[in-house]
C-alpha cells in the first residue's frame, strides 16, 4: 500500500514490509517517533513490495524475510529486485532467524547499504534506527547476534573424525569447494560428497526430530556452494580478514594489540555543497559507486577497510595480520583510489551528475588495535597518534591529491616523486608537521632482483 508522501527535505523515506500487521504497525510506530525518518509505503508480500517500491522510491527497504506467495525467503528476494531496479536503495532485514546462512545469502554480492537485525532486538535502544541512517547512505549494519554467528561458524554436536574436523575447519573458514579439493587433490564432486557427509553426521546429533537443525545445516551448505561461484566468502562481511584472526587467535571483545601501520584516510572535497544540491536517492547511488570502488582499490593491495563514514573512508595496511611492507601498499592503493574514482567522475558528467574529488592522508607508525563490542555494535577499531594524524593530513590534500607523514616516506620501498611542504601546525599537536605531498607514482619495474630493490630503497630514505 503505498501512502501520502509528506517528506521535506533531508528527511529519509522508508518503506516497510512484513506480512503480520502487529509486528508490521509495530515498527512502524518506532519508525514514527523520528522526524528524521518517514514511512511512504507498506507492503505484505513479494509482489506488493517490489511495485510499492518503484512507486515510492524509498531511501530505505525495511522488510520480514518470510512472506507471501511460499514463505521462504521473499524479503531478500525483494530486496534484491529493489536495489537492482533503483541502486542506491538501502535495505534493512528483520528476521527471527539468527541463522548466519540468510546473512551470507543477502549480502553475497557485496554488503555496503545492507542491514540485517534480530526482530527481537529492534526494540532495544535505536538498534533499528541506527540501522537505517547507516544503510540509507551505504553503510552497513548487522546484528551482533549475526556477527557472532559468523565469526564462530557450526561446529559438531557429535563426535566426528579427526578428517572430518579439518575438513569442518576449511568449510566454517569459506573456503571454495574447488579450494578445498585442489589443497586435498581430489575431484571437486568428492569434496561436495564429503561435506553434505559430515553436515548429516552432525545432524543426527541434534535432538531427535529436530528438523529444524537438518534445515538449517543444508541451507549452511547450499549457501557455501553459492558463495563459491559468487567468489564470497563470510570473511567480507567483516573487516580484511578479521574473521579469520579471531577464529585463529582466540580474542576477546577489547582485546587490545599494538601494531605497526599505515593508514589511508580518504574524503569528498565539496561533498556538503554537493549534497546540499543532490536527490538524496541519487547521492546514495553516487556513494554506494564510489565506496565500492575504494574497496576494490583497497582490497586490491591486501588493505582492510576500516570505516565508511559519510563521504570519508578509513583504511589500514599492517593489520589485522602485519604486512612488512604495508606503506608500499598503503601507496599504491592510493595511486588506485584516485584513478578508479577519476574513471568513474568521466562517465558521472557525461551522465550530468556532480564529480567526487579525493583529498587522501597517509600515515605510517604504532596503533592500538582492539575489537570493540556493545550491545548495538560490534567493530575492529584502531586508535592512536598515526591515525589522528592521517585524518589531519588528508585536510591538507587538495582535490586529486594525496599527502604522506614523512614516517610513511621513510618506510616506502617503492620509488613515488614527492614534494616537501612547509612544515605547519596542525590541530591536536605541539610541534609541527613535516609532509610530503605526492606529485607522481613511478613504480620499480618488475622483474628487478631483490638488491636492487633494497639499492633503490637506501637512495630514497638518504634523500
Amino acid at each position: 500500500m503505498v501512502e501520502h508522501d509528506d517528506t521535506h527535505a533531508g528527511t529519509i523515506k522508508v518503506f516497510l514490509a512484513d506480512d503480520n500487521l502487529i509486528v508490521r504497525e509495530g515498527v512502524r510506530a518506532l519508525i514514527d517517533r523520528h522526524p528524521d525518518l518517514t514511512v511512504v509505503g507498506v507492503a505484505a508480500d513479494y509482489d506488493e513490495t517490489v511495485a510499492g517500491a518503484a512507486a515510492t522510491e524509498p531511501h530505505v527497504l525495511v522488510t520480514d524475510i518470510r512472506m507471501p506467495p511460499s514463505f521462504n525467503r521473499e524479503g531478500i528476494d525483494a530486496a534484491k529486485e529493489v536495489r537492482k531496479r533503483h541502486p542506491g536503495t538501502g535495505v534493512v532485514i528483520l528476521s527471527q532467524y539468527d541463522d548466519p546462512e540468510y546473512a551470507v545469502s543477502l549480502l553475497a554480492e557485496g554488503s555496503a547499504g545492507y542491514g540485517y537485525l534480530l526482530k527481537d532486538h529492534i526494540a532495544e535502544g535505536n538498534q533499528l534506527i541506527d540501522a537505517i541512517r547507516v544503510v540509507a547512505t551505504g553503510g552497513t549494519a548487522l546484528d551482533p547476534a549475526i556477527v557472532e554467528a559468523l565469526v564462530r561458524p557450526v561446529t559438531s554436536k557429535g563426535e566426528l573424525a579427526p578428517s572430518e574436523e579439518a575438513l569442518l575447519s576449511l568449510v566454517a573458514e569459506g573456503k571454495p569447494i574447488k579450494a578445498i579439493a585442489a589443497q586435498r587433490g581430489l575431484p571437486p564432486e568428492a569434496v561436495d560428497a564429503e561435506v553434505e557427509a559430515v553436515f548429516l553426521k552432525l545432524a543426527q546429533g541434534v535432538s531427535a526430530g529436530n528438523q529444524g537443525a537438518l534445515h538449517r545445516l543444508r541451507l549452511l551448505h547450499q549457501a557455501i556452494v553459492d558463495r563459491e561461484e559468487q567468489g564470497e566468502s563470510l570473511s567480507r562481511l567483516l573487516p580484511g580478514r578479521l574473521a579469520e584472526k579471531l577464529r585463529l587467535e582466540g580474542r576477546h571483545i577489547g582485546e587490545t594489540e599494538r601494531v605497526e601501520v599505515t593508514v589511508v584516510m580518504s574524503d569528498i572535497r565539496s561533498y556538503s555543497s554537493i549534497a546540499e544540491h543532490a536527490d538524496p536517492s541519487q547521492l546514495a547511488g553516487q556513494l554506494n559507486t564510489h565506496r565500492a570502488a575504494m574497496n576494490q582499490a583497497i582490497l586490491g593491495e591486501e588493505g582492510t577497510v576500516m570505516q565508511f563514514v559519510g563521504d570519508a573512508v578509513m583504511a589500514v595496511f599492517g593489520a589485522p595480520f602485519p604486512q612488512i611492507d604495508h606503506a608500499d601498499r598503503a601507496v599504491a592503493a592510493a595511486e588506485s583510489m584516485h584513478a578508479l574514482q577519476a574513471a568513474i567522475n568521466e562517465r558521472w558528467l557525461v551522465e550530468g551528475l556532480p564529480a567526487f574529488g579525493l583529498g587522501l592522508g597517509l600515515s605510517t607508525g604504532i596503533a592500538a588495535a582492539a575489537l570493540l563490542g556493545s550491545e548495538e555494535r560490534l567493530e575492529y577499531t584502531l586508535v592512536g597518534d598515526t591515525v589522528n594524524l592521517s585524518q589531519r593530513l588528508q585536510q591538507l590534500a587538495s582535490s586529486g591529491e594525496t599527502v604522506l607523514s614523512e614516517a610513511t616516506v621513510r618506510a616506502m620501498t617503492c620509488e613515488v616523486s614527492t614534494v616537501k611542504l612547509d612544515e605547519q601546525l596542525v590541530k591536536g599537536r605541539d610541534t609541527p608537521v613535516v609532509a610530503y605531498k605526492v606529485l607522481s607514482f613511478v613504480h620499480v619495474a618488475p622483474g628487478l632482483d631483490t638488491d636492487v630493490n633494497q639499492q633503490v630503497a637506501n637512495e630514497r630514505q638518504e634523500s
